[in-house]
């Protein structure tokens, strides 16, 4: 059975820096395509981060730079390590797994999790 679990959201003033985390099954693991989404309220779901097998990395423009996807192989997990936050980060951020990168970060199929709360606020 395919099971995502996404952590580490929370509050943080603009600037700071949160690290979440996606702890998938072995049967997800580590055979497919993995990326960060994200959703804010009345906006539609963009994709922010995407690691392959080979452990090629792809952003959005909007996080270059501040933003670093990685993955822990023994630890069937992956990470978003994220800098700099901005109030424009607020979101809800969802970890998702498809064998194919571009059916993943194109059209947004696969497996997904429940999802972890990020907000930016002073």
């Amino acid at each position: 059975q395919v099971q995502l679990v996404e952590s580490g959201g929370g509050s943080v003033q603009p600037g700071g820096s949160l690290r979440l985390s996606c702890a998938t099954s072995s049967a997800t693991y580590p055979n497919k395509c993995m990326a960060w989404f994200r959703q804010a309220p009345g906006k539609e779901r963009e994709g922010v981060a995407i690691i392959d097998d080979y452990g090629t990395t792809g952003y959005a423009d909007s996080v270059k730079g501040r933003f670093t996807i990685s993955k822990d192989n023994a630890k069937n997990t992956i990470y978003l390590q994220m800098n700099s936050l901005k109030p424009d980060d607020t979101a809800r951020y969802y970890c998702g797994a498809n064998p194919s990168p571009q059916r993943l970060w194109q059209a947004g199929l696969g497996y997904w999790g429940q999802g972890t709360q990020v907000t930016v606020s002073s």
